[in-house]
């Protein structure tokens, strides 16, 4: 069994809400010769506020790519320990009884990863695993879920800790104003969250199967340029479009596990923007109430990366959850272009949860 729990997420106390960003926006780059497209994608987005670490006067500085990583560092170290003790005490777990911390950012760089500072400060044992990722972007937090999945399938009594933390504004590159640069300025904020998955007990989604599925011929859709000033975000116009490519990979693994993708209870998916969601409507054929947990999200907070499939889990629990053996789909988009893909049923705390067929427990490997 593999039983994910309520995660926690925290979000920084800088907020800038949109008719902030829109004026700014106008302010900076009154000469754009695009600046009235880039203003419409903006409004569109749906966000209507987001959160960072610093003011935003602080934010639009940039004081070197070295700065800005030291800041990413002593805000992970500061905001992650809150974030995963709330998460530890929602699953009913102290830091002793985790085996595997995954920790998922693509916003900053340390070496060792935060998980050595975690260990050695905050009451993990020292043969506790870890499982740094940094190159998933937005997809990592499916990722998580499915390698903890798998953890906890080769060690069934295990317990695994994710933390995802991630400081997109610390990425804002003021030379680059490209529609699309533009864009994400305007929809990408901070949060810090943590989900524990469960060898044994607890209540939230048990999860059934997991694959991953890569569109070909896309890496550059979606990427990072590392130059001397940092990490510039590279967003492809085709990315709003991705869905239709990746819709039938959801159907598909759900149809191998004998379900109907189109037919869930309910649907934890990442909100990388409006038209993803709306195209995983049409392609799912399910009405837009099925993701109001990723809009809420994306509403209150705009994408924040690999922390959008927890914070919208978050508001699925504090909703009331869902019915005993409830059938849901966790999904997380992102580099690639990749989608992480999970299967679960709701189990509500000690209810009997009966034996799966090996078939049922297993992962798939491949949709292709």
């Amino acid at each position: 069994m593999a039983i994910l729990c309520k995660p926690a997420v925290a979000v920084p106390e800088h907020v800038i809400t949109v008719e902030q960003t829109l004026y700014l926006a106008r302010e900076m780059h009154a000469e754009h010769p695009q600046l009235s497209l880039a203003l419409r994608l903006i409004a569109n987005t749906g966000v209507r506020k987001r959160h960072l670490v610093q003011p935003i006067e602080e934010t639009l500085r940039h004081r070197g790519f070295r700065w800005r990583n030291e800041v990413y560092e002593a805000e992970a170290k500061a905001r992650v320990p809150a974030v995963a003790h709330a998460a530890l005490t929602n699953a009913g777990l102290d830091a002793s009884e985790i085996d595997l911390i995954i920790y998922v950012s693509c916003t900053g760089f340390m070496m060792p990863s935060l998980t050595a500072w975690m260990i050695n400060n905050l009451g993990f044992r020292q043969d506790t695993r870890q499982m740094p990722i940094a190159q998933l972007g937005c997809a990592a937090g499916g990722m998580a879920i499915n390698r903890a999945h798998d953890f906890c399938m080769a060690y069934p009594k295990g317990n695994v800790l994710i933390v995802a933390c991630e400081f997109c504004s610390l990425c804002y590159q003021p030379t680059d104003i490209g529609v699309g640069t533009l864009l994400s300025n305007g929809l990408f904020g901070d949060a810090v969250a943590a989900a524990v998955v469960r060898g044994q007990g607890g209540e939230g989604i048990h999860l059934r199967r997991n694959g991953s599925h890569l569109v070909p011929d896309t890496e550059d859709w979606i990427a990072y340029s590392v130059r001397e000033t940092g990490f510039h975000f590279l967003l492809d116009k085709r990315v709003p479009t991705t869905m239709e490519p990746l819709a039938p990979a959801l159907l598909s693994l759900a149809r191998s596990h004998g379900w109907d993708a189109s037919r869930l209870d309910f649907y934890i998916v990442h909100a990388g923007g409006p038209r993803i969601l709306d195209d995983l409507c049409r392609f799912l054929r399910v009405e837009p109430e099925a993701f109001r947990h990723s809009r809420a999200t994306l509403t209150e907070y705009g994408n924040i990366a690999s922390a959008v499939v927890f914070d919208a889990l978050r508001r699925l629990f504090e909703n009331g959850g869902a019915h005993h053996d409830a059938q849901g789909l966790i999904a997380g988009f992102g580099p690639g272009i990749t989608a992480e893909i999970a299967l679960g049923t709701w189990s509500v705390g000690d209810a009997a949860i009966p034996a799966a067929a090996p078939a049922e427990e297993a992962n798939a490997l491949s949709l292709l």
